[in-house]
């Protein structure tokens, strides 16, 4: 799934999202609000990620998304 259909169904992209990384909250999924960029810097800022991990996982979940 590419990420203009996950910003797009963004609420169904929230639960898949905490699923995966269940410590966000949901304020902090909330301020992400369909943004790409956003997720990663919260993925490198929560989980101590370096940049190209954050982007590698969610390039992987991006790939696994399924409705």
């Amino acid at each position: 799934m590419n990420w203009d259909q996950i910003a797009g169904n963004w609420k169904q992209a929230k639960g898949k999202i905490k699923e995966k990384w269940g410590k966000m909250t949901d304020d902090q999924i909330d301020v992400i609000d369909g943004k790409r960029e956003q997720l990663i810097g919260r993925l490198q800022e929560i989980y101590g990620y370096n940049r190209e991990k954050a982007e590698q996982e969610v390039k992987d979940w991006e790939s696994g998304v399924r409705w």
